[in-house]
């Protein structure tokens, strides 16, 4: 999504390496230089400029003329300024009510209906203990009650929608009814898309906005949208009060200055980011992510939270006990591989790795994981579990069960006792760990975020 902003401020880092000190001169080459790339990413005008101002005063600042290092001086200041320019912390939602209102807003073709798929999947997931309901109250779209009965039976999630009725102040009002009669925790609201100019429409959704008492005003915006996302974030806010937005198609190679505008605008927080088509790509946003995202320093806050909802602790454990003893097995390794891909596709994961988000052809094939699982998935049980020798028969066997060569075979039975081996001679992870204070990924991710 950032790409070329992220290229600019890479080369503008590489320029002041090997300086010896920050000078007025250099920083406000520096300066000018955020300041272009922050206009050409389609950031607001007034925001960029007072970004730029707080970056130049605090960079002038004494401690940093002294550093040693001026070049990762300047970079933790812009790091800091995009933080606190985002909203510093993560924004949660308030789904404390009894019957927890939340209603989606904004304009035609910004995602809502899919949001309300993916914020409902999200709630289930988190909050296993709470019942959700969609309301389908986009009357004015074709095909968009059902789309969101599709997704709320692709995913599992209860739907209210009226056939035949026209009034979405009416649909919304018998949804909340249900939600309170037959006790879900969680009403999640679909809207129609609307232009903040169309007045017969936006008093609609004040006019449900006062029957359904929302706890939660969201409004989505779709990143490519650019400025025009900002100003009518604004103007929904003057309207209808947000809580908050939802930012999508932050996986597109839009410029997507709006992620970094709207919550300067608005003053409200950014809560959720939609980062690609399925239901399950959808995060809290948080601005440390976002700013590490934009720097070209990968996300590791977000690879860690992907680690922590698909590897379960004691599981976790038991393969650190295996790997220690070299008892790993293919059917050990066919579970891990069914849980990284939980995770995304590896080349997305690479690309949340410090340093690796930059590299040019960066280009790891998810066809190579399903490769060696068609492999495995051709052994019998016996040989999963290594308890006989993969002689040239069977090879060739599982070759030809898998569609590939033999000599594939024979690299992934070498590749696999080269890992077994290397791990073999390996300290106890688990004992390092706890030498520097982290017994587990929530340890891991603190740290992080603490730097």
């Amino acid at each position: 999504m950032f790409g070329t902003l992220t290229e600019k401020f890479q080369n503008l880092f590489s320029s002041l390496t090997g300086k010896k000190s920050l000078t007025e001169d250099n920083i406000s080459d520096a300066v000018r230089q955020v300041r272009l790339a922050l206009l050409d990413a389609d950031v607001n005008y007034s925001v960029t400029g007072e970004f730029v101002k707080r970056v130049k005063e605090k960079s002038l600042g004494e401690a940093v003329i002294k550093s040693v290092h001026p070049g990762d001086q300047f970079i933790k200041l812009v790091h800091d300024e995009l933080i606190a320019l985002m909203g510093q912390e993560e924004a949660p939602l308030d789904l404390n009510g009894k019957v927890s209102v939340v209603m989606l807003s904004g304009l035609q073709g910004s995602g809502k209906t899919t949001s309300c798929a993916k914020l409902a999947a999200f709630i289930k997931r988190t909050e296993k203990h709470k019942r959700v309901l969609m309301a389908a109250c986009d009357l004015q779209r074709p095909a968009a009650v059902e789309q969101l009965k599709k997704l709320g039976a692709d995913n599992g999630i209860d739907v209210f929608f009226q056939e035949n009725e026209k009034n979405p102040v009416k649909v919304a009002k018998a949804a909340k009814e249900k939600a309170i009669r037959e006790e879900y925790d969680v009403l999640i609201v679909d809207t129609a898309g609307r232009l903040h100019l169309d007045e017969e429409l936006m008093e609609e959704l004040s006019e449900m906005k006062k029957h359904l008492e929302p706890r939660e005003i969201l409004f989505v915006a779709n990143a490519a949208t650019g400025q025009d996302a900002v100003k009518i974030a604004a103007e929904f806010d003057k309207r209808i009060e947000i809580t908050g937005t939802i930012l999508t198609m932050l996986d597109s190679n839009a410029r997507a200055g709006a992620a970094i505008s709207i919550r300067e605008v608005t003053k409200k927080p950014l809560k959720f980011e939609g980062v690609g088509e399925k239901v399950g790509d959808f995060q809290v946003f948080n601005p440390r992510s976002m700013a590490d995202r934009i720097l070209g320093m990968g996300d590791v806050i977000n690879l860690v939270k992907k680690a922590q909802d698909a590897f379960d602790e004691k599981e976790s454990e038991e393969l650190e006990r295996k790997l220690k003893k070299a008892s790993f097995t293919y059917e050990d390794y066919l579970k891990q591989m069914g849980r990284v891909k939980k995770m995304g596709s590896m080349k997305s994961l690479l690309k949340m790795i410090p340093g690796l988000g930059m590299m040019e052809n960066l280009d790891f094939s998810d066809q190579e994981f399903k490769r060696l699982e068609a492999m495995i998935l051709s052994m019998t049980p016996a040989e999963r579990q290594e308890k006989v020798e993969l002689e040239h028969s069977r090879r060739r066997r599982i070759a030809k069960g898998s569609g590939v060569p033999i000599d594939d075979v024979n690299r992934m039975v070498k590749g696999f006792k080269k890992v077994k081996q290397l791990f073999k001679g390996m300290p106890d992870l688990s004992s390092k760990a706890k030498q520097f204070g982290l017994s587990d990924l929530k340890d891991i991710k603190k740290q992080f975020e603490k730097r």
